[in-house]
C-alpha cells in the first residue's frame, strides 16, 4: 500500500487564521466524503424500509393454463425474489471491488504553554493527506474474483428457475391428476347409483337375492370413497400449485391444460452434452471455480507489502524553530518478516480445490440423472402407447357390454363387478401412466436444463 500525506501551511504572520482555515478545509473535506456516500446509497436503491408484497386478487376464480401458470410464478415467486436478491448483493460486491481507497485527511496541532508563550505566538499546525497504494494487482484480482462471484449469482437464479419450475409444472400435472381420478370416480359412483336403484326395484319384486343387492351397495360405498380420496388429493394439489404462484387461498384454480399424450423422442447423446454445457448450476459451479482461482491469486499478491506515501506542510509561530515553515514527505512499507498470509494462501487452494471437487460432483450427477429420466421416460411412452392401442377402448366396453347383458339377465351379478372393476382399474392405470409420462418429461427437461421439442 501507498499512503500519502500532505501539510499545507502559511506564512508565520497568519498565526491563528491558519488554525481556522485549515480546520474548516478538513471540515468540508469529510462533509464532501459524507455527501458523496449519501448520493452512491441514494444511487444504488439503498433503503432501510422492507419489500413490499404484491397483491394479489382475491377473485372467485383464476383460469390458468400452465403457460400461465409458469408466467405468474416467475412474477411473485417469493423464492424467486431471495435468488434475485442474490444477484444484487454481488453487483455490491463488485461495486465494492472496484473502488479505490479513500484518502485519509487530518489536523495536528502543537503548542508550548510555557514562560508566558500561547499558541498564536508558539503554535505549530501540520494539515495532512495520506493516500493508500496497491501493488502486485491486488485490486484488480479483487474486481475479477467479484465479477465470477456476479456470473455465478446469475447462474444460481437461472438455476432456481430451472428447480422451482419443475415443481410448477408438476403441481400443475398433479392436480390435473387428481382431477381426472376424481372425475372417473364420480362416472363409477353415478352409474352404480343407477344399477342400485334398478336392483332396489328387483329386490323387492324378488328378481334379485339380498346378497347381490349388499353387494352393488358396497361396490357403491367403495366407489364413493374413491371420490372423497380424489377430492382431498385436488384439494392439497391446489393448495401447493397456489403457494408455488403466491395466490390466495380464496381464489378457485380453473386449470385450462389437460394431461393429454404428446410423443417425445429425444436424442440421448444431444441431451448429455446439452446438459453439461448448459445447465445453469454447472455454469454456476464453473464461476465459482473461477472465482476461487481469482481468490488464491489475491491471496499470494497479498504477500506483497503495499506502501504508504505522504506529503506535508508546518507552519509554526514565531517563537518555533528557525525553518517556521516546512515541508514533510513520508513513505512506509511493512516488513513482511512474520506474517506473508501463509495462512490466507492456504485457505485459497483448500477453497479452489473444494470447488473443483464440487464442479466434478455435480456432472457427475448431471450425467446419471439424464441418463435414468431418460429410461423412465421411454418406459413410460411404451406404456402409455400401450394402453392408447386399443386396452383402454376395450376396457371401457367390456363393462358396458357386461352392464347391458346384466340388465337383460345375460351374466350374474359377480361378473358385473369383475367388469367394473376391471375397467376401473385399467382407466385408473392409464391415468397414471399419463401422469408418470408427462412426470418424466419434465424430470429429463429439468436434468437437461431446458425444454425438449422432439
Amino acid at each position: 500500500m501507498i499512503g500519502v500525506s500532505s501539510h499545507i501551511g502559511r506564512t508565520r504572520r497568519d498565526g491563528p487564521w491558519l488554525w481556522i482555515a485549515s480546520f474548516c478545509a478538513t471540515v468540508a473535506i469529510i462533509g464532501y466524503v459524507g455527501d458523496e456516500a449519501s448520493a452512491t446509497e441514494q444511487s444504488m436503491g439503498v433503503s432501510s424500509g422492507t419489500v413490499s408484497s404484491v397483491t394479489l386478487s382475491s377473485a372467485s376464480t383464476l383460469r390458468l393454463s400452465l403457460e400461465e401458470a409458469i408466467g405468474l410464478f416467475l412474477r411473485q415467486n417469493l423464492d424467486l425474489l431471495i435468488a434475485k436478491y442474490g444477484i444484487e448483493f454481488s453487483k455490491g460486491q463488485q461495486i465494492t471491488a472496484r473502488l479505490f481507497p479513500n484518502p485519509v485527511t487530518s489536523l495536528e496541532m502543537a503548542s508550548s504553554p510555557v514562560h508566558g508563550r500561547t499558541l498564536q505566538s508558539s503554535g505549530q499546525i501540520s494539515p495532512q493527506i495520506q493516500q493508500l497504494f496497491e501493488l502486485a494487482g491486488k485490486r484488480g484480482y479483487r474486481i475479477e474474483s467479484a465479477e465470477f462471484g456476479l456470473q455465478s449469482a446469475e447462474a444460481a437464479f437461472e438455476d432456481a428457475v430451472r428447480q422451482l419450475s419443475f415443481a410448477v409444472k408438476d403441481a400443475y400435472n398433479r392436480t390435473q391428476l387428481a382431477r381426472r381420478r376424481l372425475a372417473l370416480a364420480e362416472e363409477n359412483r353415478e352409474r352404480f347409483s343407477r344399477i342400485l336403484e334398478v336392483n332396489s326395484i328387483r329386490f323387492k319384486k324378488g328378481y334379485i337375492a339380498e346378497v347381490d343387492l349388499l353387494r352393488i351397495r358396497l361396490q357403491l360405498i367403495d366407489f364413493q370413497s374413491q371420490v372423497i380420496q380424489a377430492i382431498q388429493e385436488a384439494q392439497s394439489a391446489r393448495s401447493d400449485l397456489r403457494q408455488l404462484l403466491r395466490v390466495s387461498p380464496m381464489s378457485e384454480l380453473e386449470l385450462t391444460t389437460e394431461l393429454d399424450y404428446r410423443r417425445v423422442d429425444p436424442n440421448i447423446a444431444k441431451l448429455r452434452a446439452v446438459a453439461i454445457d448448459a445447465r445453469p448450476d454447472v455454469r454456476a459451479k464453473r464461476f465459482m471455480l473461477s472465482q476461487r482461482e481469482a481468490d488464491l491469486r489475491l491471496a499470494k499478491a497479498y504477500r506483497i507489502p503495499d506502501v504508504t506515501v505522504g506529503a506535508g506542510y508546518v507552519v509554526q509561530g514565531p517563537h518555533g524553530p528557525d525553518n517556521s515553515n516546512q515541508m514533510a514527505f513520508s513513505l512506509g512499507v511493512p516488513l513482511p518478516l512474520f506474517n506473508r498470509n501463509q495462512g490466507g494462501v492456504m485457505q485459497a487452494e483448500a477453497a479452489m480445490q473444494a470447488a473443483g471437487a464440487d464442479l466434478g460432483k455435480t456432472l457427475n450427477q448431471i450425467e446419471n440423472q439424464v441418463d435414468v429420466a431418460y429410461s423412465n421416460l421411454i418406459e413410460s411412452r411404451r406404456l402409455v402407447e400401450a394402453f392408447l392401442g386399443g386396452v383402454l377402448d376395450d376396457a371401457k366396453a367390456t363393462f358396458t357390454i357386461a352392464e347391458r347383458a346384466y340388465e337383460r339377465g345375460g351374466v350374474t351379478l359377480i361378473d358385473l363387478l369383475d367388469a367394473a372393476r376391471t375397467s376401473r382399474t385399467i382407466q385408473q392405470n392409464y391415468i397414471e401412466a399419463l401422469f408418470n409420462y408427462q412426470r418424466n418429461v419434465i424430470q429429463l427437461e429439468n436434468a437437461v436444463g431446458q425444454e425438449i421439442t422432439s
